[in-house]
């Protein structure tokens, strides 16, 4: 079956922007790689703005689709800790962000460079992800935090960087296996959450 085509023009726009960056991104490009008549693009975002809109919404839409955690509650056994869950759902989102995800998160990482540039970008930035950090902040709050709001920062900051070292920093050339990621989240969990006052 066809995706619906709004799904298809934001998906081949995802991939314009992680083979050529920003500078790639056309209406008509897209309207090339998505295989529509032209046009097709500007029909349904009529300026760029809306464009990049469609993209980053459908970029969360693809990160999030394989965990119930983001839309039907935790998704995982009864006797699966909000703890648990963190480490679980965390350590996996990265693997597949580093992996199989690679090229929504090298799109990702351009409209994030492009939002420090464009305010209407930045808003929408902001409001999708809101949504990762309130999820994080609640678990985390189940989870024992003293300050989950700050603490949902703090990870979502830690896992950021997990996220740009491995595709664009230092570390590109070199992919955390999941046993490592799972290591490492639960370590810095235990950092947030056991530490004294």
């Amino acid at each position: 079956m066809t995706p619906p085509r709004p799904t298809l023009i934001a998906d081949a726009a995802i991939d314009l922007i992680a083979d050529a960056g920003l500078r790639g991104l056309t209406h008509r490009a897209v309207d090339d790689a998505s295989g529509l008549p032209a046009g097709s693009t500007s029909n349904l975002a009529r300026t760029r703005a809306a464009l990049l809109d469609l993209v980053l919404t459908r970029i969360v839409e693809r990160e999030t689709a394989d965990y119930p955690v983001f839309t039907e509650g935790e998704g995982f056994a009864p006797s699966t800790t909000a703890r648990e869950l963190l480490v679980e759902v965390g350590a996996d989102m990265l693997y597949r962000a580093l992996t199989t995800g690679r090229r929504l998160t090298l799109a990702r990482l351009e409209l994030a460079l492009e939002a420090t540039r464009r305010p209407e970008l930045r808003a929408v930035y902001d409001r999708l992800g809101a949504g990762f950090a309130d999820l994080a902040a609640a678990l985390l709050a189940r989870s024992g935090s003293a300050d989950p709001t700050a603490d949902a920062r703090r990870l979502i900051r830690w896992c950021e960087g997990v996220l740009f070292n491995s595709t664009a920093g230092s570390g590109h050339w070199y992919v955390p296996m999941p046993e490592e990621l799972r290591e490492e989240v639960a370590r810095y969990l235990a950092a947030l959450l056991d530490r004294e006052g």
